[in-house]
């Protein structure tokens, strides 16, 4: 059971990712805001409850990993970092400029604490399948996560990865599907229909959970739950809200990648910053 305090621990460093990817793409004045906003609450969870890492060494050989597959949700994962310890907040404000060791995708060269360069959609499951595979042959005890965007699921790669997992009883591997029923240039129902996301899990073989994507207390219920279960992969499926905490770039269909004026960028973080007051009360 998880604690009122830690509750609000977590809140609150969702609150912080969501601050410091604004401010880094709003300085900017463009980025990939609304797929790294509506990850956030996942990425506190994970960075700040349950992975076991260790800032002072990020290539630790026995800590967990994070293959964030729709890679351009970075900026939330290196305000992450940040918030962590890896590296100095202030060097986010140099996001995808030029020499920056924060570009707009991840790169495990560039940036401390990025496990896997990712960008190219549906790679990351194969990748993050591999990674687990390996860490079980080793004998060590990390998990592997994986992050996939509903968009990217599109692509066959995908059920690739998730067949031969299941085949493969990979339970160190915790899956988030991102469920945000958007993609870069319209709604994913008019798209490419992908149903009960799932049960399309669950029927190859997956341990399946859907939740709010924004609750932190359910999402790290979850993990807790795939953790203790035995011989199958699991899947998390956050019902999420593409450009969460950003009024002007909640839902709307062109928030994958758009123009953050100052203005926008002071009044929605007035906002979050307000959030983060009551959270903390």
């Amino acid at each position: 059971m998880i604690s009122e305090e830690k509750i609000k621990e977590l809140k609150a460093f969702a609150l912080n990712i969501r601050i410091e990817t604004l401010k880094a793409i709003g300085t900017l004045g463009f980025g990939h805001l609304g797929g790294a906003m509506s990850i956030a609450d996942a990425i506190a969870v994970l960075y700040g409850g349950t992975m076991n890492i260790d800032p002072k060494n990020p290539r630790w050989e026995d800590r967990d990993w994070l293959v964030c597959s729709k890679g351009h949700a970075g900026p939330a994962i290196y305000s992450a970092l940040a918030l962590r310890g890896y590296f100095n907040k202030e060097e986010l404000l140099t996001l995808n400029k030029p020499g920056t060791h924060f570009p707009s995708h991840c790169d495990r060269n560039l940036t401390t604490g990025i496990d896997m360069t990712t960008g190219s959609l549906a790679q990351g499951a194969s990748t993050a399948l591999g990674v687990a595979l390996g860490n079980r042959l080793k004998g060590k005890d990390s998990y592997t996560y994986l992050i996939l965007g509903d968009g990217e699921i599109q692509e066959g790669q995908v059920w690739e990865a998730v067949m031969c997992a299941a085949h493969q009883k990979v339970d160190n591997l915790i899956t988030f599907v991102d469920c945000n029923k958007q993609q870069l240039d319209g709604y994913t129902r008019n798209i490419n229909d992908l149903g009960d996301i799932g049960s399309k899990f669950e029927s190859f073989g997956w341990h399946e959970q859907t939740i709010d994507g924004h609750s932190v207390d359910e999402i790290y219920s979850a993990i807790k739950e795939a953790k203790e279960n035995n011989g199958k992969p699991s899947v998390i499926v956050l019902d999420t809200i593409k450009g969460k905490g950003c009024g002007f770039a909640e839902g709307v269909l062109n928030n994958h990648h758009m123009n953050v004026s100052k203005e926008q960028m002071e009044e929605s973080l007035k906002v979050l910053e307000k959030e983060l007051e009551e959270v903390m009360k």
